[in-house]
């Protein structure tokens, strides 16, 4: 069964002026991360604005997504909804693409209790045959994936772990700790990298990667080959950053970052693009100047 490991990117979806996809600029900015060194590609993540586009859209963004990695690296698309049904539905459409794995969001907008979670999941992972990664984010989401529900859910093969971007490191443990020691956990928080891969992790689902590519792999790398020291260094890098990811919408800000440095990914899409706002901006240019 397949395993998530490494940094992998959750790719900002390039669009053009009227905030429609934009294919040239999105094959451009895959090949600019996988040449920095990642080792996944994740397609319609929250950084990938998977909340913004219809079906259809959705569609035509994963087919190019495969098409243009060919197999460089593993290909990720998130593919969860609100309602069991749709996910389903998106679930198995996507299935035949040639994705390599399909991350799957908790229920969102909704409240929904533990033994929901795990219907919905066990339901999902009955219908499709690829490989699952769940995805826990309650500060968007408003529900957290207890460990317990995990520990029951690894009973299904094709559930091979969970990305964690509660931001909670003591949730990170839980999975790596009480649940099953075959499923991978991934950190979805780029603070908690280098801590989650010493608890055990496999790796980090990183929105900073769309960014800073070269130093979230060198925190995976250094710490691959036992350089505890180094890892920690191009970990705590990453800290000005993030400060500046605080002043607005992050994957928004995330987007507005990667514009700055010159690639054409375009705004992220209304309300919340972060073009607009010279405080910003003056703050992302004040990190790239500490970077070089």
């Amino acid at each position: 069964m397949f395993k998530p490991e490494g940094i992998v990117t959750p790719i900002l979806t390039a669009l053009d002026d009227n905030q429609r996809f934009n294919a040239g600029a999105y094959r451009d900015f895959i090949d600019y991360l996988i040449n920095a060194g990642v080792h996944g590609i994740f397609t319609l993540g929250t950084n990938g604005e998977f909340y913004a586009f219809d079906r259809a859209e959705k569609l035509e963004i994963i087919k190019e997504t495969v098409k243009h990695v060919n197999g460089r690296v593993p290909v990720y698309a998130g593919t969860g909804g609100i309602t069991t049904k749709e996910t389903i539905e998106f679930s198995k459409e996507v299935q035949d693409l040639g994705v390599d794995l399909l991350s799957v969001i908790s229920p969102y907008f909704i409240q929904v209790s533990q033994d929901d979670l795990y219907r919905h999941f066990s339901q999902v992972a009955e219908a499709v045959n690829l490989p699952i990664l769940m995805y826990n984010i309650p500060a968007r989401t408003g529900n957290n994936i207890d460990y317990t529900t995990v520990k029951k859910l690894a009973k299904y093969e094709n559930i091979i772990g969970i990305k964690d971007s509660s931001g909670n490191f003591d949730n990170s443990l839980k999975y790596i700790e009480n649940t099953d020691p075959r499923l991978s956990v991934m950190a979805g928080n780029d603070s908690l990298i280098l801590w989650t891969l010493l608890a055990g992790g496999t790796g980090a689902i990183s929105g900073c990667s769309n960014v800073f590519p070269e130093l979230m792999v060198e925190i995976y790398e250094q710490w691959k080959q036992g350089n505890f020291e180094k890892a920690n260094e191009a970990q705590k890098k990453i800290r000005a950053f993030r400060n500046v990811m605080a002043k607005g919408n992050p994957n928004s800000v995330v987007k507005r970052a990667a514009q700055l440095r010159g690639h054409n990914v375009g705004i992220a899409k209304e309300p919340s693009n972060c073009a607009n706002n010279p405080a910003i901006d003056q703050a992302l240019l004040e990190v790239f100047e500490y970077y070089k």
